[in-house]
């Protein structure tokens, strides 16, 4: 039998079945389809088996898209000493030509891309630190359905001209008011008790989830990169949990410049010959990050300024990352005023702000020390 040092694998994996490619390492070896499996733990293991009896001694490097199907077979196939890479979709090389797409050709193509190097791995996060995403998620998932709630109710007081006259909107006050409402017709009556009811369940869901969130975030292991980077003036506890949370390990970036375009906050350029052209951000990567940083940003077109409230989110911290936070404070402020004298849209500017928000987020990250993760106390989030 030859001997290999790699083999690879390509899975085009589904929620029923994964389609199964391979391909060995010596040069002008052809990709080979396998054929297709069951999607589960079982069969996967049995796949690995059947490689590692043919291939004896072998390494295996196992390649599939990023998908709705998680993470496991990353954790799985890594578990049992083998590598594995998760790669974006968007990621993957496509010719202009190629109109022909079928499961058996995907894992064809993840093949021979992989043996020539031309793929991308993504950022794998820990089952512990995936877990806490999905909680911050599932919080601004429940915030969501809140305000849309909210918009539902305002929406039929509107269509029957039912004004409220106060200055407070959703206070105890209000709340009470709309209690006391009757519409005209029975029906709608019962439309408004409904949606009242709806945005009661969905307040106290919305509670609940929050002090949860709370909960497990100081039990977390990036817990002081959240307290740290709240030093930052517009950073409160949601947004540096939504950010951690996001991004994962911020120290995976070599220099600031690769986290702004990781966020898409950087310009789009097209330029050929002496002509250069810049757009609009490229708004790839984490929309979700993105998106926290820039309602963060809105904080500094006031003077700069350190308030009781951030006064106390500073304490305790250390100094270095202080000065970072003061200095990245007189710099966006200033940022701010200098680029609305220049008379430039305000959404350019808040998006400037952003992108140096990451920045300066980055070199907050570097000053914190992290405790390593052990993999034998990893949390198991496999399926059987």
């Amino acid at each position: 039998m030859n001997k290999h040092s790699m083999i690879f694998i390509g899975l085009d994996t589904h929620k029923e079945f994964h389609e199964v490619a391979y391909c060995e390492e010596q040069r002008g070896a052809t990709a080979v389809h396998y054929g297709r499996i069951p999607s589960s733990k079982i069969s996967l293991k049995k796949l690995i088996r059947q490689f590692e009896s043919k291939y004896s001694g072998a390494t295996l490097h196992v390649v599939y898209e990023a998908g709705p199907c998680g993470y496991w077979i990353y954790r799985l196939i890594t578990s049992l000493g083998h590598c594995c890479y998760v790669v974006a979709p968007s990621l993957i090389p496509k010719k202009p030509g190629e109109r022909v797409k079928t499961d058996r050709r995907d894992s064809l193509k993840l093949v021979r891309l992989l043996k020539s190097e031309d793929l991308t791995p993504i950022y794998v996060p820990e089952p512990e630190d995936e877990a806490v995403r999905d909680l911050s998620r599932a919080r601004e998932t429940a915030m969501k359905d809140l305000k849309e709630a909210k918009y539902q109710l305002k929406a039929l007081l509107l269509r029957n001209n039912i004004r409220y006259e106060g200055t407070a909107n959703w206070s105890q006050k209000h709340l009470r008011w709309l209690t006391e409402l009757i519409l005209p017709h029975p029906a709608q009556h019962i439309v408004l008790q409904e949606q009242l009811q709806t945005i009661n369940e969905r307040t106290r869901r919305l509670e609940r989830l929050g002090n949860e969130l709370t909960h497990h975030v100081h039990q977390w292991r990036y817990y002081p990169v959240v307290k740290a980077i709240q030093a930052m003036r517009g950073v409160r506890l949601l947004v540096a949990v939504g950010v951690v949370a996001e991004l994962g390990d911020l120290q995976r970036f070599d220099h600031p410049r690769k986290l702004m375009a990781y966020l898409g906050l950087v310009p789009s350029e097209h330029s050929s010959g002496g002509k250069r052209h810049l757009g609009a951000i490229t708004k790839c990567g984490n929309g979700r990050a993105r998106r926290l940083l820039i309602e963060g940003a809105h904080s500094y077109r006031y003077p700069a300024n350190v308030s009781t409230t951030l006064q106390m989110r500073q304490e305790g911290l250390p100094k270095d990352i202080v000065d970072i936070a003061w200095k990245a404070q007189l710099r966006l402020c200033k940022r701010y005023q200098r680029m609305s004298k220049k008379g430039k849209h305000y959404n350019l500017i808040i998006t400037a702000i952003a992108r140096e928000m990451a920045a300066y987020i980055w070199a907050i990250a570097k000053e914190v020390v992290l405790t390593p993760v052990n993999p034998k106390l990893r949390l198991s989030r496999v399926p059987a």
